[in-house]
């Protein structure tokens, strides 16, 4: 195709964004578009990174950049937010829009869906008035031709004045073209277009005449002098104010002689800013009748059926439950055998390694410190965390392309709503599955900053991928037994269900609390698109989860349980007074975590495991086991009996599997929450709360089978 890709990164931020040219020749291409049309499957197959493309909106919050070259020249492009607009009512739009008025864009890939081309024309004349310098790519060709969708490219690009390109990205169809017309316009540019796309009424274009002149003077060719009179009679938002008062040396709003014109509107100024909405949205109307054909006569039927049984209130969220409860069930029975075999491996290459170190002359001590504890605890890890991920991921990522996802984030968007907080929270909650740190980041798609942050103080609650294969552990022996068998996985996914059950309902309570009391207001409401159900690629989403989610948390857990084992290992090993200091923490924790149902060994471990919640069951070993060191267990079996060996009951267990699902969030998270609040206050709310949560239900579980004569 005569593309070389490479990647640069991401930038700074979202609306100062630093570009990261190879050379001062390179061509700038902004690429724009309504989320869920495949704007990042297009970045992607240009520069060849690899950046997460969920099929549900919100997933671009950053600007990513790449770079490629294309028939000798280098382009760097830059993936922007995904938006339905440039009002800016969220920070995606508002990092979209500043980046075309002051980014530089030598020109502007605006991505369109073939399949519901009428919803992204609103955006794309937005953007034709802002940049003229367009090219308009068509994507998902094939699907459309699937559900009977057919676009007459040549005709949209006469109606637009720009080119249009086809192309189906996930194929690699139709990049070439659209390369070619972005490098011919990006090295002469399009004037703007005479009469423009959109007209508006008669008072709208005799007060955009009489206003050009004065901004023209004003602007210094900062952005397009049509679009900022069109902007003023609109309503200049405070964020597009602040944006230009940077590169001005008065706001435009405040200039004498504008505020005269935009005074002379005065009451009608709402109905013409209505006016002005409705010509946008009428010619994006006009444009796709003329340009658009569907046979049969509707667009989609199968998945407006499918949508009627997947969202409907009472099979909506059966069929929800019976989903998540399936993806368990192939996690719960796949991984038993495979991390049987991990574990054996892992445990017989570490003693061989010993055996070698010691051959060759290696202290006891050392030895101890690396493969008692460095490498066992690593190879713990590894092998009860891979299998169960391995497996969750790729089922879950295929529902995400599926386009199921969404679905699950409007059926909850109710329950949200009545906890006085936004629907698009359960998109965040759905993150939170993989990791709470990446579910407080999409926070940033709710757009009330109140909203925001309720959300990011109740994500903990989720189980995230470190704490699900501890969930799994504890309910398999203590509440399945060990027969095994179909029956035992389907009830272990049952109860781990309920399990995450509980932690959706202390969501909606925490939300509802925090909504009537800290963070008082008002629910708002927002727009959800609910793409269409496609045929998810197999063979990439099996690679990509592997690769951009399993290995990166594996990665990440390994990198702490390593060091975490060598200062374990050197507390259950270095002796003062007879016992070990890991014994001397344990036992100062003591009185206080049998007050919740725990044991201070248990407490001890989910402190220490601060840095990444996978590493609390190895410590727990290493804890119990006298000479400081983790011991080969074949199967759980085994390791239940070392716990039971140690005091643990039912009641142990099941505090456990509370608290688990209920304490502080790992260091990682804590971070994030920091950096997205700006504020250490709030950071400490986020520690506080699910942990208080976690210890008020242990202590009133175990307090109560204590009354009763229970475990």
């Amino acid at each position: 195709m005569g593309l070389s890709k490479s990647s640069t990164g991401l930038g700074a931020s979202n609306t100062q964004l630093i570009l990261q040219k190879r050379s001062e020749q390179d061509r700038v291409v902004a690429l724009a578009g309504n989320p869920n049309v495949g704007k990042s499957t297009v970045f992607n197959a240009l520069t060849g990174l690899h950046q997460h493309t969920g099929n549900w909106p919100g997933k671009t919050v950053t600007n990513a950049q790449g770079y490629c070259q294309f028939q000798g020249t280098g382009y760097l492009l830059v993936d922007l937010p995904g938006c339905y607009s440039l009002q800016a009512h969220s920070a995606e739009e508002e990092a979209a829009r500043d980046f075309l008025c002051f980014g530089g864009a030598d020109c502007v890939v605006v991505v369109c869906d073939a399949t519901c081309l009428e919803r992204n024309l609103n955006l794309v004349l937005q953007v034709l008035e802002l940049a003229p310098n367009t090219v308009v790519c068509v994507n998902l060709l094939d699907e459309a031709r699937r559900k009977g969708v057919r676009v007459d490219l040549e005709e949209l690009s006469g109606l637009l004045g720009v080119p249009v390109v086809g192309a189906s990205a996930r194929e690699g169809k139709g990049l070439e073209a659209l390369m070619r017309e972005a490098g011919r316009l990006s090295a002469t540019p399009l004037p703007p277009r005479e009469p423009p796309v959109v007209v508006y009424s008669p008072q709208a274009e005799g007060l955009i005449a009489r206003l050009l002149p004065r901004v023209e003077s004003l602007h210094g060719g900062v952005a397009n002098s049509r679009w900022l009179a069109a902007k003023l009679l609109d309503g200049v938002d405070p964020s597009l104010e602040s944006a230009m008062g940077k590169r001005l040396r008065l706001p435009l709003s405040q200039d004498p002689e504008i505020r005269r014109v935009l005074e002379e509107v005065g009451p009608e100024r709402e109905a013409l800013r209505d006016s002005m909405a409705a010509s946008m949205v009428h010619r994006a109307e006009e444009i796709a009748r003329a340009v658009t054909k569907t046979e049969n006569g509707g667009y989609s039927p199968r998945d407006r059926k499918i949508d009627r049984i997947l969202t409907s209130p009472l099979t909506g969220f059966p069929i929800m439950l019976l989903m998540l409860l399936g993806i368990f069930w192939l996690t719960i029975a796949g991984a038993n055998y495979p991390s049987q075999l991990l574990s054996q491996g892992l445990f017989w290459l570490g003693d061989q390694l010993g055996e070698l170190l010691a051959w060759a002359g290696w202290p006891g001590w050392l030895r101890g410190l690396l493969c008692d504890g460095m490498y066992k605890t690593l190879a713990w890890v590894v092998a009860v965390m891979l299998p169960p991920m391995a497996i969750f991921f790729p089922l879950f990522t295929l529902l995400e392309d599926l386009g199921y996802l969404p679905r699950v984030a409007f059926n909850m968007d109710r329950c949200f709503h009545c906890c006085g907080a936004c629907g698009k929270q359960a998109l965040t909650t759905c993150m939170g599955f993989g990791c709470n740190a990446a579910g407080v980041v999409g926070c940033r798609i709710i757009d009330s900053p109140r909203e925001r942050l309720i959300a990011m103080l109740t994500n903990n609650f989720v189980p995230c991928n470190g704490r699900l294969p501890m969930l799994i552990s504890l309910i398999a022996m203590f509440f399945v037994g060990a027969a095994g068998g179909f029956g035992a996985s389907v009830l272990s996914a049952l109860l781990l269900v309920g399990v995450i059950g509980l932690g959706l309902l202390m969501t909606f309570a925490v939300s509802k609390f925090l909504s009537s009391t800290l963070l008082k207001g008002v629910p708002s409401s927002f727009t959800l698109e609910l793409p269409p159900y496609r045929r998810p690629q197999i063979g990439k989403v099996i690679v990509r989860s592997i690769f951009d989610r399993t290995l990166f948390v594996l990665g990440r857990a390994a990198s702490v349980a390593a060091p975490a084992g060598l200062v374990i290992w050197l507390l259950a090993n270095l002796h003062v007074g007879g016992a070990s200091l890991l014994a001397h923490c344990a036992g100062f924790l003591d009185p206080f975590a049998r007050m919740f149902g725990m044991d201070g060994v248990i407490l001890l471990a989910f402190i220490l495991g601060l840095p990444a919640n996978e590493i609390v069951i190895p410590l727990i070993i290493m804890a119990y086991l006298s000479q400081g060191s983790l011991v080969e267990l074949s199967d759980l079996s085994a390791l239940r009996a070392l716990l039971v060996d140690n005091g643990w009951t039912w009641v142990t267990a099941l505090c456990v599997v509370v608290f688990s699902l209920m304490h502080w969030p790992c260091s990682t998270t804590c971070l994030t929450i920091r950096k997205e609040s700006q504020s250490w206050k709030w950071t400490a709310v986020a520690v506080a709360i699910p942990t208080v949560c976690g210890l008020g239900l242990c202590f009133l579980i175990a307090n109560t089978c204590r009354l009763l004569g229970l475990g």
